[in-house]
C-alpha cells in the first residue's frame, strides 16, 4: 500500500491510498487501519481516494461511517485496436484558446476537468512527458471538432493513457468520440505501446459502453470516500 498526501491551496489536501494487485483481501482491513491513522493527520475533511478499492475495503469504510459518491474505472485494451477513420493531426500552440473553449464546454460538469485555463495548458506543455504528436486534433469546417490527448508511461510499466478525451457538443451524435479515441490509441501503439488505458467515471455510462465497444475492460476501481459528519 502506498500514502500521499496531495495539498490544495485554500482546501483540505486529498488522501492517496494504493493497494497492489496482489494484497491480500484478507488483510484489507488492517492495512486500512494503519492508512486511515496516518490520514487524520490531514484532518477531519481530508476526501480519501482509495485506488485499487476492493469489497473489503467497501465493506470497512462504510462500516466505519466513510460514504462514497464517487468512483473511477482504470480501464485498459490491448493494442493495436481497429484503427480511426479520422484524418487528425498534431497540437500546436496555436491551438490553446481552442482547446479551453471544446474542452471548457465538453467538461462544464466534472469536478477536476472543467474551468481550464490557457495557463493550465502552458504547465502541462512543460512537463517532461508531454509530446504535440500524441495530442490528436480533428477539425471539421475549421472548427476544432474534437481532441484526444495522450500520454506515455514508463513506470511501474509501459502504459500508453488516453490523457484527455473530448468532443465539442456541437458535434455530438456522429460518432466522433469512438474515432477519437481510436485515433489516440493508434497513436500511441505507433509509438511502440501494447497497452492501453483510461479513467472514465463509473456513472459515464456512454463513455464506458464506448470504450467496452473497443475493447476496454476494467482493471482496477478507484473511489473517493470522506467521514460522515
Amino acid at each position: 500500500m502506498e500514502f500521499l498526501v496531495e495539498p490544495r491551496e485554500g482546501m483540505a489536501p486529498v488522501v492517496h491510498l494504493t493497494f497492489e494487485d496482489d494484497e491480500s483481501p484478507s488483510t484489507a482491513p488492517d492495512t486500512l487501519i494503519d492508512a486511515l491513522a496516518l490520514a487524520d493527520n490531514a484532518g477531519p475533511d481530508a476526501p480519501i481516494w482509495v485506488h485499487g478499492t476492493s469489497e473489503a475495503h467497501r465493506s470497512y469504510l462504510e462500516s466505519n461511517g466513510f460514504v462514497s459518491n464517487r468512483t473511477l474505472l482504470q480501464m485498459r485494451c490491448p493494442l493495436p485496436t481497429t484503427p480511426s477513420t479520422l484524418d487528425t493531426r498534431a497540437f500546436t500552440t496555436d491551438d490553446i484558446d481552442d482547446f479551453v473553449r471544446v474542452n471548457n464546454r465538453a467538461f462544464d460538469w466534472h469536478p477536476e476537468q472543467s474551468g481550464k485555463t490557457p495557463e493550465w495548458v502552458n504547465a502541462e506543455l512543460a512537463t517532461d512527458w508531454f509530446n504535440a504528436d500524441g495530442f490528436r486534433l480533428h477539425h471539421i469546417d475549421g472548427e476544432l471538432a474534437g481532441f484526444c490527448w495522450t500520454k506515455i508511461h514508463t513506470e511501474p510499466e509501459a502504459l500508453g493513457e488516453i490523457y484527455v478525451i473530448a468532443v465539442d457538443p456541437a458535434f455530438h451524435g456522429r460518432g466522433l468520440g469512438t474515432q477519437m479515441t481510436l485515433a489516440g490509441l493508434d497513436w500511441l501503439h505507433g509509438a511502440g505501446l501494447t497497452t492501453g488505458m483510461l479513467y472514465v467515471e463509473s456513472d459515464n455510462e456512454p463513455a464506458v459502453a464506448t470504450y467496452n465497444k473497443i475493447g476496454f475492460t476494467t482493471h482496477r476501481i478507484d473511489t473517493l470516500w470522506r467521514r460522515q459528519p
